[in-house]
């Protein structure tokens, strides 16, 4: 061991002149303790060194000699990092430490902020540790306010302690959100009150920078949270609307889609703030209304007029940072009104030329920004109306490449990729001019995208990190890369292009594909998520291509499986290796379609494979999921990780949906580690996944799901009566599906259910899509045992619910019950005729059901008419006109 105990480190703390002792040297020491401290002994032996470490420190900052402060720091964060538990007991004293620091405003920014980014890297890598510790509400009693600190204009701003005090909330917020919303609303409440406006920017700041991590807990808060921000949006203060305003684009972000139900309150106060005499307020507002209504729907078309007649105005009148921005919003905008942006399409267009011709340095984000929104507009428009006009616009396009700006040809393949897929097969004559360029943009030098510092400047990026050290480290700093560049961007674009080209063009894409599928290969490994993604998505659009190319090709169907086998590989390399949640979960959700679009006999040999894939990712063993921890992690403090979960859960339907009964096998080894997240402690979304999976299952593999009923049924009840209307629906479904599919191991459970499902018929439930699928159940009940189920007492409950609003995918098992008791004269239903009447009526002139439920319903009235005869005339009678004769359609004729 080149490191004993009698070397520098243990004299260290004692040395009153420790200031003097090269600061390389100890790192070197530190460095080497480290790398060799692994056993129990030496872990505690080290620790108690901390305390002497932290006296010596404070003694030194006392007589104003920081430079020591600051090595302790340094050795602190190598600590943080060892992989052995070296803090133990002794993270209350650092933090108390740390906190006394940054606190100091007397000190230099340098050593408060390297004793804020120690409480950062605590929060990221040993976060458990200080919720074990009770050190958040300590940490964020100092954090919050540092948010109101006045910082000298001509300070580097990555020093500035409210930037660094926003990044520890930010990141305690993503990996303690329970524990930090409820500290950071009560000092938003209490300082949106505060006379000193620092205060009142700091409580908006707060709320906006744990939207993200905390974004379950807020959107039960919104009332509250939104009280606080929409007030800030009409404070006197310009610093403190533009915070409301950042405030209010980060809850657009990360909110969804709860936020949008509060567009009558928040948009007009966006459409205020967009007149505000500050250019940064009116810029900040822009982005909150572009987040904002990137989610809208048809909610927008009230404000469309107003907001398109701000954004216009804007447009020809402000600095260019402002125009910038405001074509963001119009973009926004176009996407939410879909068809009704047409009337401002031509305008819009006609002012994007003027920017798509500029040539000067200063103006080209803006040309970048108005490719982007002529792209955006023609998606609202359509093939139609934009066919005849694109020419000049294309040409500007490309003209663009010979600029040489990354973010312009970043936007311009994301241009092409919407033209792309607005003119199909229309694109082909665009190919040989766009797909070159391309490919020029994804063989771009890696060089210029990754910029790693391993210089010996102690303040490396402002963090002050541990300088690099050859013989120490092998790989240098993660935290030391910076890796986003405008090249990586212009990757990205390109190569989620070349997949759109091959997946809008197919055949024609013909003599792109084998370049294009190689540089995809490359880029599934490439070293930045963004890429990989993008050549993930691409991937499965080659494949698409492929198959449409050599279909009718001699020897094409040995092509096509090798285009296959390339992709599936990929794929499932990707599912267990990839370190990167986002690109796994599209790994799985491209596997999921594939399973579904080329059936089981496809992807037969690489089944074995994708089942011990999917196991290492349910059991959360996978390269993505390995998340540095000190300590076991509490199921209640799990967040539901939506992205990945969701899509590997979906490969369950997908092999089921394929093999029928011959997935139960299969199903047997995948059951039990899916089971974990249906645990009472686990958060909602992760029980609400499990069940809508079983339901899936269920309903694919058939009868075998009856060995599981047993097991699942009791979770499934206990959904029913979630407060989440997605879990009450999903849960709704599931019972339904066993009932049908579960055979007589279901019945035990009828009354349960029926009590279960009641409530979800009345007047209290206020989700029609689960109401649907309470009736969906109970239908399904009926078909397979009418006999257990009191027809007298459910069936008028049931046809008050009818017919379906939301989800019409229960259509077919919903009228198909009805139609099968009316067609079988059940003596219960037949005594409900004027419902039934009224319920055909509304079904058949409905333009949401398929003809194929109208047929079904139409044989059930005929039945009707044949029974009673002219009694029905009186009934008849009181439908309107349309109604009527909807159904007279269907009666039998003379």
């Amino acid at each position: 061991m080149p490191f004993r105990q009698e070397s520098g480190l243990t004299c260290f703390p004692f040395c009153s002149n420790v200031a003097r002792v090269h600061r390389k040297t100890i790192e070197k020491a530190v460095g080497s303790f480290l790398e060799f401290t692994n056993d129990g002994a030496e872990v505690v032996k080290f620790r108690e060194f901390i305390p002497s470490i932290l006296h010596v420190s404070r003694q030194c900052l006392a007589s104003g000699d920081e430079d020591v402060a600051v090595i302790a720091f340094e050795i602190f964060d190598e600590l943080i990092e060892s992989p052995a538990p070296l803090l133990g007991e002794s993270i209350k004293s650092i933090v108390q430490f740390a906190l006394e620091v940054c606190s100091s405003q007397n000190l230099e920014s340098n050593t408060r902020h390297q004793a804020i980014q120690i409480i950062s890297w605590l929060a990221k890598y040993k976060s458990n540790s200080l919720k074990k510790h009770k050190l958040v509400i300590p940490i964020l009693q100092v954090m919050c306010p540092l948010l109101a600190e006045s910082t000298d204009g001509n300070e580097d701003d990555d020093l500035a302690p409210d930037r660094a005090a926003a990044e520890v909330i930010d990141t305690m917020a993503l990996n303690l959100p329970k524990h930090v919303f409820a500290p950071v609303l009560e000092f938003a409440s209490l300082s949106s009150q505060n006379a000193n406006p620092k205060f009142r920017e700091a409580s908006v700041t707060a709320l906006g920078v744990i939207s993200e991590g905390c974004l379950e807990l807020m959107k039960n808060k919104l009332e509250p949270v939104l009280h606080i921000v929409l007030g800030a949006l009409r404070d006197p203060e310009q610093m403190v609307r533009g915070a409301a305003s950042f405030a209010l684009g980060q809850f657009a972000e990360h909110l969804q889609p709860e936020i949008v139900s509060h567009y009558e309150s928040v948009l007009p106060c966006i459409l205020n703030a967009l007149e505000d005499a500050s250019d940064e307020v009116k810029e900040k507002s822009y982005y909150a209304l572009a987040a904002f209504c990137e989610n809208m729907g048809e909610e927008i078309l009230p404000f469309l007029d107003p907001l398109m007649g701000r954004l216009l105005a804007a447009l020809q009148s402000s600095p260019r940072n402002l125009q910038e921005t405001c074509m963001s919003a119009i973009g926004s905008v176009a996407s939410a009104s879909e068809q009704a942006f047409l009337p401002y399409a031509e305008r819009v267009l006609e002012l994007m030329k003027n920017f798509m011709v500029l040539t000067k340095d200063e103006d080209l984000c803006s040309r970048a920004r108005a490719t982007e929104l002529v792209g955006i507009v023609a998606m609202s428009v359509g093939r139609t109306g934009m066919e005849p006009i694109l020419p000049p616009f294309i040409e500007a396009a490309i003209a663009g490449f010979g600029l040489e700006y990354s973010e312009l040809r970043e936007y311009t393949h994301g241009f092409f990729s919407n033209i792309a897929e607005i003119l199909a097969d229309g694109f082909a004559q665009y190919l040989p001019h766009v797909v070159p360029l391309a490919f020029a943009s994804c063989n771009l030098d890696d060089g210029s995208a990754v910029d790693i510092d391993e210089s010996d400047d102690e303040n490396i990026n402002g963090f002050g990190g541990v300088s690099s050290d050859d013989e120490a480290h092998d790989e240098p700093r993660v935290r030391n890369i910076s890796i986003r560049t405008g090249v990586l961007d212009e990757k990205a674009a390109a190569t989620q292009a070349l997949g759109l080209f091959a997946e809008h063009t197919k055949i024609s894409y013909a003599p792109y594909l084998e370049e294009s599928q190689k540089i995809l290969v490359r880029h599934s490994g490439y070293f930045h998520e963004d890429v990989r993604l993008q050549a993930i998505i691409g991937l499965k659009h080659i494949l698409t291509a492929a198959q449409a190319i050599y279909q009718s090709q001699h020897e094409g169907l040995a092509k096509i499986k090798e285009v296959l086998d390339t992709v599936m590989n990929i794929y499932i390399k990707t599912m267990t290796e990839d370190d990167d949640k986002e690109v796994v979960a599209q790994a799985c959700m491209s596997i999921a379609d594939i399973i579904k679009e080329y059936g089981y006999v496809a992807i037969e040999q690489y089944v074995p494979r994708l089942v011990d894939a999917t196991l290492v990712l349910l059991r959360e063993e996978s390269c993505c999921q390995q998340e540095e921890s000190d300590g076991d992690i509490d199921d209640d403090d799990t967040k539901h990780d939506e992205e990945l979960m969701d899509a590997v859960s979906d490969l369950l339907p997908a092999f089921a949906k394929s093999m029928g009964s011959h997935f139960a096998p299969i199903f047997a080894k995948l059951f039990d580690p899916l089971m974990k997240f249906a645990r009472a402690s686990r958060p909602p979304q992760d029980r609400t996944m499990v069940v809508a999976c079983l339901a899936e299952v269920a309903q694919d593999m058939g009868p075998p799901i009856a060995g599981y009923v047993d097991r699942v049924m009791p979770i499934v009840l206990k959904e029913l009566a979630s407060s989440e209307a997605t879990n009450r629906r999903n849960a709704a479904f599931c019972v339904g599906e066993l009932c049908k599919n579960g055979g007589e191991s279901t019945l035990k459970y009828y009354g349960d259910i029926l009590r279960g499902l009641f409530p979800l018929f009345g007047e209290s439930e206020p989700d029609n899509a689960v109401r649907d699928n309470a009736a969906g159940a109970v239908a399904r009940m009926i078909m397979v045992y009418p006999e257990s189920i009191p027809l007298n007492q459910v069936l008028p409950v049931f046809l008050k619910a009818l017919p379906l609003k939301e989800d019409h995918e229960e259509s077919m098992a919903v009228y198909s019950c009805v139609s099968t008791l009316v067609l079988s004269s059940n003596p219960q239903i037949l005594t409900l005729v004027p419902e039934l009447v009224n319920l055909f009526a509304q079904v058949v002139v409905s333009p949401e059901e398929t003809s194929e439920v109208k047929a079904q319903v139409g044989r059930a009235f005929s039945h009707l008419i044949s029974l009673y005869g002219q009694q029905m005339q009186p009934l008849l009678s009181n439908l309107s006109p349309a109604h009527a004769n909807a159904l007279a359609a269907f009666a039998p004729r003379s």
